[in-house]
């Protein structure tokens, strides 16, 4: 706390007196059902003994078990709902606003929420009208990114497995499968995607070698041996046949420290990195959950080992995706990047599929226009009870991926059926059984945005780069 308090004497606190408010319903909140708070009392108990005001709506924190009287042990002043938003510098919450609130905050003052700035125009507009300025946590990234070496060793050990194969212009008829899962291997999966072979698979590591369904000279396995029990000897049975095989544990070790460092020397880090504020993984684990049980649901004789699942992306979402699946034991999973998805293309990757799990974003200019899984798709490719889950979501004015999903879904009815297909693009997915701890997640990474890294506290007249495109409203004195 000391250092916390030394740390903020240094800077000039602009917004000083900062609201926490209850979340109610709103435009993305119907029904109320999200219960999360956007600060913990712990993470209160931080800005206060920084020198901020906090005032916190009562009953802000009950709906994931945090007491107003844990909040007022850390300094916060608690405030009716009339009271709340008078005379403050800055409104915190995690939602967007509802539209009756937006009356009740002063002319100038800042809203630091998930915005979701452009599928709300009615709100946006009310927004703007009333001078307020809006930061959007979902946008602020990271400035510059971020790089592990761990990251860096991912990038580079699947960049050597398929040199060869750029090199001499075969990646496009490589078919890649990667064994077991962990973050290193996600990493390898992001960096195969984006080198567009023809195919990329996601195996557990209990598949056994009669089961594999490619090897050959155009077959590339990618494992870690480092993280993998080949109790099922496939590497062995690999080794037979003319299959190339790759191990990123045996990279790392012969070649991994020239590697990390050739790789900080030659790339400098990015402008921007990951979203700072999020809880992306979980809400690839929660989506890909909830949509294992409605297969369940529709197709209660299917052995979920052997059904067939395709993840639309690579993406730190659908990496979420990736290992929820994995962790129920299905044993091969699709991962389709822009190869795979083509008009000509996805089609075959849809036919007789069970679960398609949608984590690909398309550039803003081509939402509402281009669509990844189409209304066709659902009549005449995709089978009778299966089940789409969009991890991406959006609405009417900000449109999905899925062309069935005209906007996002609720708690309220989290799923629909079209074509005999269930579909589910629910919006908060980590709510659905992490609700507590996806509050406490993003809570620490408010608080790290406001005091620490980004010092978001000193006001808009000193934003850093990553906070500074995420003020999508504003700036209004």
């Amino acid at each position: 706390m000391n250092e916390t308090k030394d740390l903020m004497n240094k800077l000039s606190i602009a917004f000083k007196n900062i609201a926490l408010v209850k979340e109610i319903e709103s435009p993305e909140n119907p029904g109320g059902f999200e219960k999360r708070v956007a600060l913990t009392p712990e993470d209160i108990g931080q800005l206060t003994a920084a020198g901020v005001n906090v005032f916190v709506e009562y009953g802000a924190g009950l709906g994931v078990n945090f007491e107003d009287a844990e909040y007022l042990e850390n300094g916060a002043v608690m405030q009716k709902v009339d009271d709340i938003y008078k005379d403050k510098d800055m409104i915190i919450k995690f939602k967007g606003p509802s539209l009756e609130s937006i009356s009740r905050m002063k002319k100038g003052c800042t809203l630091f929420c998930m915005a979701h700035f452009h599928s709300f125009p009615d709100r946006a507009k009310l927004l703007e009208e009333n001078q307020i300025n809006v930061i959007a946590m979902e946008e602020i990234l990271e400035s510059p990114k971020v790089q592990t070496d761990e990251q860096i060793i991912a990038r580079t050990s699947m960049k050597a497995a398929i040199k060869n194969f750029i090199d001499d212009g075969t990646i496009g008829n490589l078919k890649i499968f990667v064994i077991g899962r962990n973050e290193r291997l996600a990493g390898s999966i992001r960096r195969a995607g984006n080198r567009n072979p023809r195919s990329l698979s996601l195996l557990h590591e209990n598949v056994k070698f009669e089961e594999l369904t490619e090897t050959g000279s155009e077959t590339l396995y990618f494992y870690d041996s480092a993280d993998f029990n080949d109790s099922n000897g496939i590497i062995r049975k690999l080794k037979q046949t003319r299959s190339h095989i790759f191990d990123l544990h045996e990279f790392e070790i012969k070649h991994g420290d020239a590697a990390i460092a050739e790789y900080r020397k030659t790339h400098a880090p990015a402008e921007f990195g990951l979203r700072r504020i999020q809880c992306l993984h979980e809400t690839g684990q929660a989506g890909a959950r909830y949509g294992i049980k409605l297969l369940k649901e529709n197709k209660p004789q299917l052995d979920i080992r052997d059904a067939k699942v395709v993840v639309l992306g690579y993406g730190n979402v659908a990496r979420g995706a990736m290992h929820e699946i994995y962790d129920q034991g299905f044993k091969n999973i699709h991962i389709l990047g822009r190869t795979q998805t083509a008009k000509d293309e996805i089609d075959f990757w849809l036919k007789d599929v069970d679960l398609v799990v949608n984590g690909a974003e398309l550039p803003i200019k081509q939402r509402g226009i281009t669509y990844l899984v189409s209304n066709d798709h659902l009549k005449k490719v995709i089978p009778k009870g299966s089940v789409v889950i969009d991890l991406v979501g959006g609405s009417e004015t900000n449109r999905s991926p899925v062309e069935s999903v005209l906007s996002c879904t609720f708690l309220t009815e989290p799923h629909f059926i079209k074509e005999e297909v269930t579909v589910s693009a629910l919006w908060g997915w980590p709510m659905l059984g992490m609700m507590r701890e996806s509050a406490i997640k993003y809570s620490s990474q408010i608080t790290d945005v406001l005091i620490t890294t980004e010092k978001l506290i000193k006001g808009l007249d000193s934003l850093s780069a990553g906070v500074k495109r995420a003020l999508v409203c504003g700036p209004f004195k």
